[in-house]
């Protein structure tokens, strides 16, 4: 595939660039579908994504929503047809704010004036529509061959809640229309499994307008959630972790001794106490620091490993949130270790291992990507280039395959962090570890070394799942709600088909509770066809017992999964596995 760089030389694209030039393309005729269609509409930034396009519009008093993409796709595809040659120019910054000037475009104007006096400033045209861009591009319009328009929502000219709400109109193309029909086929698969949707259908948990982003548990979802806690408590005591437990709501000197209050405290919620500012904690870390630096420390004491299953709170955007995936209040299942330098690589490899034993558990592929240090950071070069060295050599030395995101760290630290890709094919950033020199030095944790001198340890923040509520969003899309036995908030219904086998009923329900089995009667004068129906439909349960008189007389249970097929079982012996199968968690 031929494409048209910025400056005017054309040429074969690697193919690892193709779907983003595509998608580049895409906005271009979307944006000058939006023109003709809107003619007063005013444009902000429209960049492919790893996952699309989309373009930022100010729209004026006109609203745009679902329903309008259909005459919004036909005139892209008008564009399309018209096979619209493009082409490229470039202008010195002065002449190029006076091009936009001329159009009418106030936010590229903006935008060019926000660029270095030296910038070179390109453009790409296609028929009447001109935009500024670094490209590149198709050559002709008539390349698009499959786009498709997926969403409309609200966002901040430049991210910035104190400028113009623009209206986003997100996009997805790929280089064939057989792509788009499979991109289209997983799309509805994914509203299938909407959390959202299979938690309401199964009293897992809900959204309240008095707290937005706050998330309520119900029971249901308790259930799941004490399941995947015990899982994770379980786990760190076989990783040799030490569980503790901070405050929510700490001083705001706390809070500036660690570096959040000059760099996190749009993100934190505040409250004036006995005078005196306090936030709630946006993260456990410094928690963890006063809990090392309560008694004195000495080499033999490393590596200090605290687990904490923190409930933190962060201030996101209303229009971010999104059911559990994008929440204000979440638990984070995080850990501290304090270690010495030489135990860098080790440390960080038995934490990788323990990261990693947590997918392998929910048959979660995942990719592995290095983030260095960012523009926004603190500490020393010398202490950055050890950190970054000594996630690096860890890395090599589990011969783990990686990419390098440059200045994507943590402020205070690089990271390594975990891309798990569901069954749908979408990749989701949970795990991280992160290698800290700065919060040791900043709250001047020490601990005596085999010299009898005083040393800095190194801190390494670390979480698996990286929230329960996230995990467990994605838990229920990756099961479409159903759980393995071991984390299901019913594991086995009970059906009695008639009246006559109601005491039965109860008496093998008894039988699987004191077993530790999660377990439901459901004795309702309903047909056993509806009970069957909403046990496996809207309950989802592994293991259906239908209890018929039979049953009762020969004092024996019928068993179906969720293959449906139905067999009789002795109770006991059937408990027996049952009860394996819970304990070695399989599924």
């Amino acid at each position: 595939m031929k494409v048209l760089y910025n400056d005017g030389h054309v040429d074969e694209c690697p193919q690892d660039e193709e779907l983003h030039i595509i998608r580049h393309t895409a906005a271009h005729v979307l944006a000058q579908a939006i023109k003709r269609l809107y003619p007063e509409a005013d444009f902000g930034y429209g960049p492919a994504t790893d996952n699309g396009f989309y373009y930022d519009i100010d729209l004026g008093d006109a609203k745009v929503n679902e329903d309008d993409f259909p005459a919004i796709e036909a005139e892209m595809k008008k564009i399309v047809k018209e096979n619209l040659k493009v082409e490229t120019y470039e202008l010195p910054r002065e002449d190029a704010i006076r091009h936009m000037e001329e159009r009418g475009e106030k936010y590229k104007v903006e935008h060019i004036g926000d660029l270095p006096e030296d910038a070179r400033i390109t453009f790409y045209k296609q028929g009447e529509y001109v935009d500024m861009c670094v490209g590149p591009h198709l050559m002709y319009t008539k390349a698009l061959k499959a786009f498709k328009l997926t969403g409309v929502s609200g966002a901040y000219w430049k991210d910035s809640k104190d400028n113009k709400m623009l209206t986003r109109i997100n996009g997805i193309a790929f280089r064939t229309k057989d792509e788009l029909a499979e991109y289209e086929r997983l799309r509805a698969e994914a509203a299938k499994r909407d959390h959202r949707k299979i938690g309401k259908e199964m009293d897992l948990f809900m959204m309240n307008d008095a707290g937005p982003g706050f998330p309520f548990w119900l029971p249901n979802g308790m259930r799941v959630r004490n399941a995947l806690m015990q899982y994770w408590q379980e786990m760190q005591d076989a990783y040799g972790y030490e569980q503790v437990q901070t405050p929510i709501i700490l001083s705001r000197s706390l809070w500036e001794t660690s570096g959040h209050w000059d760099h996190y405290k749009k993100n934190m919620y505040t409250t004036l106490i006995d005078d005196e500012d306090f936030a709630v904690k946006p993260m456990n870390c410094p928690g963890a620091c006063l809990i090392y630096k309560s008694k004195p420390r000495s080499y033999r004491d490393l590596p200090l490993k605290l687990a904490e299953a923190g409930l933190d709170h962060r201030h996101e955007l209303k229009g971010a949130l999104h059911g559990l995936f994008r929440v204000r209040e979440f638990t984070q299942d995080d850990a501290h270790l304090f270690i010495r330098p030489d135990q860098i690589t080790e440390q960080v490899t038995d934490t990788a291992h323990l990261i990693t034993a947590y997918y392998a558990q929910f048959g979660f592929p995942y990719k592995v990507e290095l983030s260095t240090r960012p523009e926004d950071s603190m500490g020393s070069d010398e202490d950055w280039a050890r950190a970054e060295k000594g996630l690096k050599d860890a890395l090599d030395s589990m011969g783990v395959e990686y990419v390098v995101n440059p200045g994507d760290g943590a402020f205070y630290g690089p990271k390594i962090d975990f891309h798990l890709q569901d069954c749908l094919g979408r990749t989701w950033q949970c795990g991280t570890i992160q290698l800290d020199f700065q919060l040791p030095h900043n709250f001047q944790l020490e601990y005596v070394d085999s010299d009898g001198t005083k040393k800095q340890p190194i801190m390494i923040h670390r979480a698996g799942f990286g929230s329960f509520e996230r995990f467990i969003g994605m838990l229920i899309e990756q099961y479409a709600g159903k759980f393995p036995t071991w984390l299901s908030p019913c594991q086995v219904k009970v059906l009695p088909v008639s009246e006559k086998t109601r005491d039965y009923a109860h008496e093998v329900a008894d039988k699987l509770r004191a077993a530790g089995v999660r377990v439901k009667v459901d004795d309702r004068d309903e047909k056993i066809g509806y009970k069957i129906r909403e046990a496996r439909g809207i309950d989802r349960v592994p293991y259906m017992l239908i209890l018929g008189e039979k049953e009762v007389e020969a004092h024996n249970i019928s068993v179906r999964d969720r293959s449906n097929e139905t067999v009789q079982r002795d109770l006991d012996e059937w408990i027996c596995q049952l009860t394996q199968e819970i304990s070695e968690r399989r599924g």
